[in-house]
């Protein structure tokens, strides 16, 4: 039996946006899920800098039974990342952060060292950005900083410039300065050189700012020194974004001395 020409085909597409993996994990993780799709749903895993967006496509002449089935497949799969999700929708980190700033009616600013206003660039990519952020400081030397945004220059002598005491005191500068709700810092080795044994190429330091809360975080990247930057700035953009939403989980505290 053929299928009339003339039956509709619909069409239902799903999104979700996680962020904390790298391929080979995601393979692992979804291999039974992947396996266990109808034929009718296509799935497209696009991942760069530990930020996945994963697409459901589902085709079928019934469109109510297809919107279930759909809406099922989206849930199964919001549930297998339920802690590293960031949107169930088409969205950027820039816009996901931006609206949450919005509804919040916050402000926020950056201090860059090693991401050089790469975040700066990606949230102001955001239309209307403007009403939240104010601006950033590519404190790239350590003159700018313990002068403009008031880093001791006694603990960048004592724990060096990447460290959780200079990430947190940037943050703490640029926010500060600007006068604003929020901030994000970062202060790392995007390489080629420049690494050590103890903060080989790709460490990077983070603070973020909400309030009165201040949190930081070590994490070493891998890939060259743009993926390290781009990767940095995913990073930075997510710790506030777990932040305002109270999702955030503090690291392990790391001795980096």
């Amino acid at each position: 039996m053929t299928q009339n020409s003339s039956t509709p085909i619909h069409k239902e597409v799903r999104h979700v946006v996680i962020y904390g993996f790298n391929r080979q994990e995601l393979e692992r993780l979804m291999q039974h899920y992947k396996a266990a799709l109808p034929d009718f749903v296509d799935i497209s895993v696009k991942s760069a800098n530990l930020l996945t967006k994963i697409t459901l496509t589902g085709t079928n002449t019934g469109l109510q039974l297809l919107q279930f089935q759909m809406n099922q497949l989206h849930q199964a799969l919001q549930m297998i990342f339920s802690e590293e999700l960031i949107t169930i929708e088409d969205k950027t980190l820039s816009v996901v952060l931006g609206e949450l700033l919005m509804e919040k009616e916050l402000t926020v600013s950056s201090a860059e060292s090693c991401t050089g206003g790469n975040i700066a660039h990606k949230i102001v990519q955001k239309s209307g950005s403007s009403a939240y952020f104010l601006g950033s400081v590519v404190s790239y030397s350590n003159d700018v900083k313990a002068d403009v945004l008031g880093v001791s220059r006694s603990d960048i002598a004592r724990h060096g410039a990447v460290s959780r005491e200079v990430a947190e005191q940037m943050a703490l500068g640029a926010a500060k300065l600007m006068r604003t709700d929020c901030a994000i810092a970062t202060t790392g080795i995007a390489g080629p050189e420049g690494g050590s044994k103890f903060k080989p190429v790709g460490t990077v330091w983070f603070a973020v700012k909400y309030g009165k809360r201040i949190v930081s975080e070590c994490v070493h990247f891998d890939g060259d020194r743009d993926n390290v930057i781009e990767s940095a700035t995913n990073h930075g953009m997510v710790m506030l974004i777990r932040l305002l939403r109270n999702t955030y989980s503090e690291q392990e505290d790391i001795n980096d001395d």
